[in-house]
C-alpha cells in the first residue's frame, strides 16, 4: 500500500488522496450557461446604468462658464468660408443648448478651457463637444486635429484629449467647425435614404471639460471582447466557455463604490488575454502565431457625394484623416488606406497644414494610398477613355505629391464593373484589386483571378468578412476564416475595418478591441491571428506568393449594373466625354502644325477632365443637391470645352466661324461649309444648318432641302474619303431620296429604299427591309414607348425590380403629322400624354446612301413619380444572348430566364449600342445619352427615364431631350457595322464658315487600315510634355486604339507624310515605353508611314509618336 501511495504521489506531483473531500453536500456548481451569458448584458448601460461600470468611467466634468468658455460666429447662408476668413469674423457668446441651424451651414466656435490645477494627477483630460452633427477641431494656427461626430450612433466620436503641454499650462484655446449634417447627411424622416431635410436644427448637449476614468473605460473594453468571444466564438469550445467564466467573475468583483475592484477584474480578464497583455502595448502583434489570418487595415470609406453635397465631402476628407493621423500617434500599429486623388487634392487646397501631416505619414509607412484612381467611381458608366483617365490622372498625382504609384485597384461600393477593368489596371502599374460590394450577392468567390474580356487577370479579393466598414468585432474576424470560400486556395483575408460612405473611419475602441482579439489568440488557437502594422499592397504579396502567382486559384468574370435615374447625368457624362475627346483631337493637330503659334492648352483640359471624372462617382442615387453641383458642371465643361475646340479650329482654319443651330450665322462675307469629321470612320451624314442672320443666305447655296419653318436647312455633308475636313455635296443621282407619308387609313409610313417603318394607330406595326424584303416586327406585335410601374422593395434610385415588368401599360403616339418630306430627310413629329407629362416625338429616317437607321428623338416634359418610360420593340429575330457595348468591348447577356442569375440580367449597362442578331440579320438600338438596355426574348428594350423620390424628390422631374435609333443590319453583329455606326451616332460634325476659303486643310494625319475591327479612339498630347512656353525641338502625340469585337488583328496605323516621326513604342497607360515599334517611313510627303501592331481581342493598345516635324499651311483663296 505504502509503495502504491509513493506511485501516485510520483505520478501526480503534489496530488493528495486527502484533497479531494469524502463527503460533499453543497448544492453543485453546475450553471444555466444561457442565464450567465444573458447576464452580461447588465454590465454597461441600460436599466442598471447608475451602479455598473458606466457610472465609474468619468471622474469629474466641468461645464460652467470660470471653466468653459464659448464663443461663435454662423457663416452666412450655406457658404463654407476657409479658417483664415472665419477668423476675422466677429464671435459672439454662446453656451450648451444654443441651437444652430438651418441644415448644411457651418458655425465657428472659438472655445477657452481653464484647467484646474488638480487635474493634474490624472492620466488624460478631455474636452467633450457634442454638437448632434459633424464638426472638426483645429489648432489656433488653423491645423485640423480631429474630426466630432455628434449624437449617439456607433460613430459617435465626441472627446478631444487635451495635450499634455495645455494642461501643464492651465488654459487651452482652440476652434471648431460645426456643419449642420449628421455623417449621412439630414434625412427627414430618419431614414437615411430619404430626401434631406432643408431646415434642421441642432442642440449643442455639451461642451463639457471631463476626466475619464482610463481604468475603468479598458475594464470596459476588455469586458466587450470577452462578450464577442461569448456570442460569436461557435459551439461549445474551450475559449468560449473561459471567456463566458470569466466575464461572469469580473461582474462578481467588480464593485462601482470600490476603485479597487477595477484591476482586480482587469487581471481576471489576463485568463484570456494572457498575462500581462495590457502592459505590451502594440507589441502583442510580435507574438504568437507568426503566419496571419486577418489582416487589419483601417479604412474609412467617403462616399465622394451622396447624401451630401461635394462641399461636405471636402469636410469629411478633413475630418475623417486627421482623426486617423490622430490615433496614429497613440495607436503605432494603426494602418490606414485611403484612394480618390481627387480627396487627398481638396485636402491639399484646402487644408495644406493637414495635407503636409498626411504627406509624413505616408512617408513613416502609416498612411497608404491605394487605388490609383482620381476617384471610386462608377464601374460601368464612364467610357473606356474616361476610365483609362481615372488610372491615369490617379496614378499621375500620388507620383506627383507622393512619389509613389499605387499596387491595388480600389473600387469597394461600387454597383458593378466592366470587363475591360482588368487590363485598365494592369496597364495602369497594379495588378491587385479589391472590391466588396457584389457579395451583396451570392457570390461563389472570395480571392480569384478576375479575368477581363481580353483575357488579362488581375488578383482579386473581395473580402469573406462582407464590409469595408467592419467595426473589427471578433465576429469580423471570426468571419473571415468562416465565410472565407477559398480556404483552399489560401486562408488569409482582409479585415477593412472603420466606419464608412459618409467617413469617419475606425475609432479607439476598434483598435482597442483588436489589440484584445490578437491577444487572446496569442494564447487560445480558437481565435485566427489578427495582423497590424501591414498594408493592403502586403496581403496581396503574401497572397500572391501563397498562390504561385495565382496559378492554384479559381478564375472567375463579372461585369453587371443598371443605370436609368437621373438623365441629365447620364447625358452629361456622354457629351462630355466626346467633347474632351474631340477637344484633344483638335488640339493636337493645331499644336503639331503650330498655326499662329498655337500651344496645346493641357492644363485646362486636364482641369476639365478632373471636373468630368469627378461627377463619374455619380450612377444616380444622390440627393438633388448633388446633381445641381453636377450640372453646373457638365455646364462649365460644355462652356469651357466649346471655346478651347473653336480654338483648335481657329488655329486651324483662321477667321472661320463656328456653325451652330442654336444661332443664326452673322457674316457679310462669302465663303463655303467645311465640316470636320474627328471621329475614324467614313460618313455621309445629313447636317441641320442655321439659314437665318446675316450669313443665312451664303448658306442656302449648299443647302439640299429646306426644313418646316424656313429657318433652317438640311446639308448633305461627304466624308467619305477619309477622317478630317469635309464639304458639302449635291444631291445626285447615287442618293435615293427619303420619304414619309400620312394615309387617309391613319397610318404613317416612314421610308428610303433601305427600310419602311410604319405607324398604325400610334404603335409601330412593321419595319421592313426593303432589299432583303424582310418584315422585322412579328404580326400581332407593335412598339413604342411603354411604360410601367417602378417601385423597388426599397432602394428607390438603385434598383429596378424585376416584377416591374408585369405592370405593361403601352403608349400611342398622337396629334401625329409630317413635318418633313425628303428629299434628304424625312420626319414624322407625335405626341404622347400620359398622366401629368407630355412625350415630343421626332421620328425620321434620311436618304439611303446614309446609314439606314429610323432616329427617335424625343422633348419629355416629365411629372411623374414612381414609374419607368421606355421604348421596346419586338423582332423577328431570335437569339440565346443579346450584345451590349462596355468600355473597349461588349459583353453579351442572355434573353431568357431559366436560372436565378439569368432572372439578374432582366436589366443591362451598356453605352452606345445594344444588338440582338441571328445568322445574317440583326437589329442594333443605338444611345446618344442613355445606358439602361434590355432583351426580353425577341423585345428589345431602352430605358428612357424614371421617377424615383429617394433620395431626391424630384428625381428627373422636368425637361429633358435625348435620342436613340434603331438600325437593321444585314449580317451577324459580329459582321456588322453597328459599333461605328454607334459611335457615329454620337458624334456630331463640326460646321465652321471660314471667312476666307481654305484651299487646303489637314486631313487627321493618324488613320488604321487592314483592320475594321480596330477603333483609333484618342488621339492627344503626351501628358509628360511641358507646354508651359518652352520651345521643344520634338513633339509627342499618344494614340489609344482597340479591338471592338473579340478577335485579333494585325493593324496597320498608318501617319501622313507631312509627320516625321523619329521614335515610336508601345506604352502603357502612364506612358512608359514598354516595346519599341518598327516604323516604315513614307517615301515622300504624300504617301505614308506605318507601323503593323498585331492585336488580341478586346485588347487596348496605346503607341507614342515622337514627332520631329509636322508641316502643313493652310493656304488661302480671297472669296
Amino acid at each position: 500500500m505504502q509503495h502504491l501511495q509513493q506511485q501516485q504521489q510520483q505520478h501526480h506531483g503534489h496530488y493528495h488522496s486527502s484533497d479531494y473531500p469524502e463527503l460533499n453536500f453543497s448544492p453543485g456548481n453546475k450553471w444555466v450557461k444561457s442565464l450567465t451569458q444573458g447576464r452580461l448584458n447588465s454590465m454597461t448601460g441600460g436599466h442598471f446604468a447608475s451602479v455598473n461600470l458606466t457610472s465609474v468611467l468619468y471622474l469629474e466634468r466641468l461645464d460652467d462658464a470660470a471653466h468653459v468658455t464659448l464663443r461663435v460666429w454662423s457663416a452666412p447662408g450655406r457658404t463654407k468660408p476657409s479658417f483664415p476668413e472665419a477668423m476675422k469674423q466677429n464671435f459672439k457668446p454662446a453656451k450648451k443648448g444654443d441651437q444652430f441651424g438651418p441644415s448644411w451651414t457651418n458655425h465657428w466656435w472659438k472655445v477657452k478651457i481653464n484647467i484646474p490645477a488638480s487635474f493634474s494627477k490624472y492620466e488624460r483630460v478631455q474636452f467633450e463637444f457634442d454638437p448632434g452633427c459633424e464638426a472638426m477641431i483645429f489648432t489656433t494656427d488653423g491645423t485640423p486635429v480631429q474630426g466630432i461626430t455628434g449624437g449617439y450612433g456607433g460613430d459617435r466620436r465626441v472627446e478631444y484629449i487635451i495635450p499634455k503641454e495645455a494642461r501643464k499650462k492651465g488654459t487651452y484655446e482652440f476652434v471648431i467647425e460645426q456643419s449642420c449634417n449628421g455623417m449621412f447627411g439630414v434625412p427627414w424622416d430618419g431614414d437615411s435614404i430619404s430626401p434631406p431635410d432643408m431646415n434642421r436644427y441642432y442642440t449643442l448637449a455639451s461642451a463639457d471639460i471631463v476626466v475619464p476614468n482610463q481604468d475603468a473605460w479598458h475594464l470596459m473594453w476588455d469586458f466587450e471582447t470577452l462578450k464577442q468571444i461569448v456570442s460569436n466564438v461557435s459551439g461549445n469550445t474551450p475559449l468560449q466557455n473561459k471567456a463566458l467564466v470569466v466575464a461572469n467573475s469580473i461582474m462578481n468583483v467588480f464593485d462601482n463604490n470600490d476603485t479597487t475592484s477595477i484591476p482586480k477584474a482587469r487581471k481576471l480578464a489576463e485568463e484570456v488575454f494572457g498575462e500581462a497583455w495590457a502592459e505590451k502595448g502594440d507589441a502583442v502583434y510580435q507574438e504568437g502565431d507568426a503566419r496571419e489570418r486577418i489582416y487589419g487595415i483601417g479604412h474609412c470609406h467617403i462616399d465622394t457625394a451622396w447624401l451630401w453635397p461635394y462641399s461636405s465631402t471636402q469636410q469629411k476628407v478633413a475630418r475623417s484623416w486627421s482623426t486617423q493621423i490622430d490615433l496614429m500617434e497613440r495607436y503605432p500599429e494603426h494602418r490606414f488606406a485611403c484612394s480618390s486623388a481627387q480627396q487627398y487634392k481638396w485636402l491639399e487646397q484646402l487644408y495644406p497644414p493637414l495635407f503636409t501631416r498626411v504627406k509624413e505619414k505616408i512617408v513613416s509607412g502609416q498612411f497608404h494610398p491605394v487605388g490609383g484612381q482620381w476617384l471610386e467611381s462608377d464601374g460601368n458608366m464612364p467610357s473606356g477613355e474616361a476610365f483609362a483617365r481615372q488610372f491615369i490622372f490617379g496614378q499621375r498625382y500620388f507620383q506627383s505629391r507622393f512619389g509613389v504609384r499605387c499596387e491595388t485597384a480600389w473600387l469597394p461600393d461600387s454597383f458593378g464593373l466592366n470587363g475591360a477593368l482588368p487590363q485598365l489596371i494592369r496597364s495602369a502599374g497594379m495588378k491587385f484589386f479589391f472590391t466588396q460590394k457584389l457579395s451583396c450577392n451570392v457570390f461563389p468567390h472570395s480571392t480569384f483571378n478576375w479575368v477581363g474580356i481580353d483575357g488579362t487577370q488581375v488578383l482579386c479579393h473581395m473580402t469573406p468578412v462582407d464590409t469595408y466598414t467592419s467595426q473589427a468585432t471578433v465576429g469580423d474576424v471570426l468571419k473571415g476564416v468562416t465565410n472565407n470560400k477559398n480556404l483552399e486556395s489560401q486562408s488569409r483575408a482582409l479585415l477593412v475595418f472603420g466606419n464608412g460612405d459618409g467617413g469617419g473611419g475606425p475609432l479607439a475602441p476598434m483598435l482597442e478591441n483588436l489589440r484584445r482579439i490578437r491577444a487572446a489568440a496569442n494564447v487560445d488557437r480558437d481565435l485566427p491571428i489578427v495582423s497590424m502594422g501591414k498594408s493592403v499592397d502586403d496581403f496581396f504579396r503574401d497572397i500572391d506568393g501563397d498562390t504561385k502567382h495565382g496559378k492554384i486559384l479559381p478564375n472567375w468574370q463579372f461585369h453587371r449594373g443598371t443605370y436609368t435615374s437621373h438623365g441629365s447625368i447620364k447625358k452629361g457624362n456622354r457629351k462630355s466625354e466626346i467633347l474632351l475627346r474631340d477637344i484633344e483631337h483638335m488640339a493636337t493637330l493645331a499644336s503639331l502644325y503650330k498655326n499662329g503659334g498655337y500651344v496645346y492648352p493641357q492644363s485646362t483640359i486636364n482641369e476639365l477632365w478632373e471636373n468630368v471624372l469627378l461627377n463619374q462617382f455619380l450612377p444616380g442615387s444622390a440627393i438633388g443637391m448633388v446633381y445641381e453641383d453636377a450640372e453646373k458642371i457638365y455646364a462649365r465643361v460644355a462652356k469651357d470645352g466649346g471655346v478651347l475646340l473653336e480654338a483648335a479650329f481657329k488655329a486651324l482654319m483662321p477667321k472661320s466661324i463656328p456653325i451652330s443651330l442654336d444661332k443664326p450665322l452673322q457674316t457679310t462675307l462669302n465663303g463655303k461649309i467645311i465640316a470636320y469629321n474627328t471621329t475614324p470612320f467614313a460618313r455621309l451624314d445629313v447636317v441641320q444648318v442655321p439659314l437665318s442672320g446675316s450669313g443665312g443666305n451664303k448658306l442656302k447655296a449648299e443647302v439640299v432641302q429646306i426644313a418646316k419653318g424656313g429657318n433652317s436647312g438640311f446639308i448633305l455633308v461627304d466624308a467619305t474619303s477619309a477622317p478630317g475636313p469635309a464639304t458639302a455635296r449635291g444631291l445626285y443621282v447615287d442618293v435615293q431620296p427619303a420619304t414619309a407619308q400620312a394615309h387617309a387609313d391613319g397610318r404613317f409610313i416612314l421610308m428610303n429604299s433601305h427600310v419602311i417603318l410604319t405607324i398604325t394607330d400610334g404603335r409601330i406595326t412593321s419595319l421592313i427591309d426593303v432589299a432583303e424584303k424582310r418584315e422585322l416586327v412579328p404580326s400581332g406585335s407593335t412598339g413604342g414607348l411603354i411604360i410601367y410601374q417602378d417601385r423597388p422593395n426599397y432602394w428607390d434610385a438603385w434598383d429596378v425590380e424585376i416584377h416591374h415588368l408585369e405592370t405593361p401599360n403601352p403608349l400611342k403616339f398622337t396629334n401625329m403629322t409630317v413635318t418633313e418630306n425628303g428629299p434628304i430627310r424625312a420626319s414624322i413629329a407625335a405626341e404622347t400624354v400620359y398622366g401629368k407629362s407630355t412625350i415630343k416625338t421626332t421620328v425620321s429616317t434620311v436618304m439611303a446612301k446614309s446609314r439606314s437607321y429610323v432616329r427617335f428623338e424625343a422633348e419629355v416634359d416629365w411629372h411623374e413619380r414612381h414609374m419607368f418610360l421606355k421604348f421596346e420593340i419586338p423582332l423577328n429575330i431570335h437569339n440565346d444572348n443579346a450584345t451590349y457595348e462596355v468600355p473597349f468591348g461588349f459583353v453579351q447577356r442572355p434573353t431568357y430566364k431559366n436560372t436565378t442569375l439569368d432572372i439578374a440580367k432582366f436589366e443591362v449597362c451598356a453605352h452606345k449600342y445594344a444588338d440582338l442578331s441571328e445568322y445574317g440579320y440583326g437589329v442594333a438600338i443605338l444611345s446618344e445619352s442613355k445606358y439602361g438596355f434590355a432583351t426580353r426574348g425577341n423585345i428589345m428594350a431602352i430605358s428612357l427615364l424614371r421617377a424615383a423620390t429617394a433620395p431626391d424628390a424630384d428625381q428627373d422631374q422636368g425637361k429633358h431631350q435625348f435620342s436613340w435609333a434603331v438600325l437593321p443590319h444585314v449580317g451577324h453583329f459580329l459582321a456588322s457595322d453597328v459599333p461605328s455606326a454607334a459611335y457615329l451616332f454620337n458624334s456630331p460634325l463640326y460646321g465652321n464658315f471660314p471667312s476666307v476659303w481654305i484651299l487646303s486643310l489637314p486631313k487627321t494625319p493618324f488613320t488604321i487600315t487592314g483592320a475594321p475591327n480596330v477603333i483609333l479612339d484618342t488621339i492627344k498630347r503626351s501628358d509628360d510634355e511641358d507646354f508651359s512656353g518652352k520651345s521643344t525641338a520634338s513633339s509627342t502625340v499618344i494614340l489609344r486604339l482597340y479591338e471592338a469585337f473579340g478577335g485579333h488583328a494585325t493593324a496597320q496605323l498608318n501617319i501622313a507624310g507631312n509627320i516625321d516621326v523619329s521614335k515610336a513604342a508601345l506604352t502603357n497607360l502612364l506612358e512608359d515605353d514598354l516595346e519599341d515599334l518598327q516604323v516604315a517611313s513614307a517615301v515622300d510627303r504624300k504617301s505614308v508611314s506605318s507601323i503593323t501592331i498585331p492585336m488580341r481581342g478586346f485588347q487596348v493598345v496605346t503607341v507614342k509618336l515622337v514627332i520631329s516635324s509636322a508641316t502643313w499651311t493652310a493656304s488661302s483663296a480671297g472669296r
